[in-house]
């Protein structure tokens, strides 16, 4: 609450306004009947105005300092009110003082999503929030606008309103920047000034402005980030086929020692049906023509197909691949891959010259060794 404080005599009055709140605009100061005496002292203080009314009419606005109401420092006043009595007969006027302080973080924010056009993601609906600050730059033109004859006047009372002004400038200044989604937090600082420059109109024919105006964060709705950071995981993981190459490498354990156990089962699978097919043989040799009675032929297993290695190659102290042997064939043909160069995979202990991994030195039969002394 407001609190006052005034010394009345038989020819003097103080009149003055003190405030810890913060949160009143205007106030009115109460007096029985409005009736000031003549020769009053009005004590205006920094971060204050005071606007006189006299009978319905605007008549004075006084800056910080300390006024004697007399005739020779209210000359509007005086063509209103005529001092024939002296100090005998007081004026009736109505004293408004108006806090011209800053009033700081103020919130806005949009209530509903706003539609844009993104260059990239198309229509998208987007959200934002941030600070401002307000204070009363023209006492008397926000006492006739927007005040009236509020006896107390707060600023909750203007501030919805000016969140409305706020919200639509934002959405008009949005969709003429055309800037795209992803580049807007980086440009929050520019669209603040912007937005502030195309409000401080409008709030100037209330008598305020917007010393301050921060954007503090633009988003999309929940479902529309959570793609986009699909998009990015997608971005970070890079080739996919490489990446599923590299989760089954590591799916075979370190060291390569799930690669040995599958080329060891593999080994041991293809063993027992060659030991199958040199028993059906017979001691000659002649293999029998009977089918086994016991599984017919459509419900035998295939064999397994044999693994295939992938291969990387360490060259200039990096590591490429992996390649397929296809791959190596074709580099050993362009010249890419000789027998000095070194390659490893899994279930090969360590790097190895690829003319002494039989698999790969196969690649160079084809090719003569180089000549003796070269």
């Amino acid at each position: 609450m407001p609190i006052f404080d005034f010394l009345s005599g038989q020819f003097i009055d103080v009149i003055h306004w003190t405030d810890d709140t913060r949160d009143p605009m205007v106030w009115r100061f109460e007096r029985e009947g409005h009736e000031i005496k003549y020769g009053a002292k009005l004590t205006v203080r920094e971060g204050q105005a005071a606007v006189f009314v006299h009978e319905g009419q605007l008549a004075d606005v006084f800056t910080p300092g300390l006024y004697m109401l007399e005739t020779n420092n209210m000359p509007i006043l005086t063509s209103l009110q005529h001092w024939d009595h002296g100090f005998r007969s007081p004026f009736k006027s109505e004293v408004y003082f108006v806090n011209t302080t800053r009033f700081q973080d103020l919130k806005w924010g949009t209530k509903n999503p706003i539609i844009c056009r993104d260059p990239e993601f198309g229509p998208v609906r987007l959200r934002a929030f941030g600070t401002y600050s307000v204070r009363v730059t023209d006492p008397a033109r926000f006492l006739s606008e927007i005040v009236g004859t509020d006896g107390e006047f707060t600023m909750d009372e203007i501030s919805f309103q000016i969140r409305n002004i706020i919200v639509q400038e934002f959405s008009r200044t949005i969709a003429r920047a055309a800037i795209p989604v992803l580049d807007m937090a980086a440009n929050t600082r520019e669209l603040g000034k912007l937005l502030g420059k195309e409000i401080a109109p409008m709030l100037a024919e209330y008598g305020l402005e917007l010393p301050e105006l921060y954007i503090e964060n633009i988003s999309l709705p929940p479902a529309v980030e959570e793609v986009l950071d699909k998009r990015s995981s997608m971005g970070v993981i890079g080739n996919l086929n490489q990446y599923m190459q590299f989760q089954a490498a590591e799916a075979l354990g370190k060291d390569g020692a799930g690669a040995a156990a599958i080329q060891a089962g593999l080994g041991a699978g293809l063993g027992m049906q060659v030991g199958q097919a040199a028993a059906q043989a017979g001691p000659w040799g002649a293999a029998p023509q009977v089918q086994s009675a016991a599984v017919p032929p459509s419900r035998q297993m295939p064999p397994p197909p044999p693994v295939e290695h992938v291969w990387h190659v360490a060259e200039n102290g990096e590591t490429k691949g992996p390649f397929s042997k296809a791959a190596m064939g074709r580099m050993a043909s362009d010249g890419a891959l000789t027998r000095d160069s070194y390659v490893w995979t899994a279930g090969q202990d360590g790097w190895k010259k690829a003319e002494d991994v039989m698999e790969l030195a196969q690649l160079f039969t084809v090719l003569p060794p180089p000549p003796p002394g070269a």
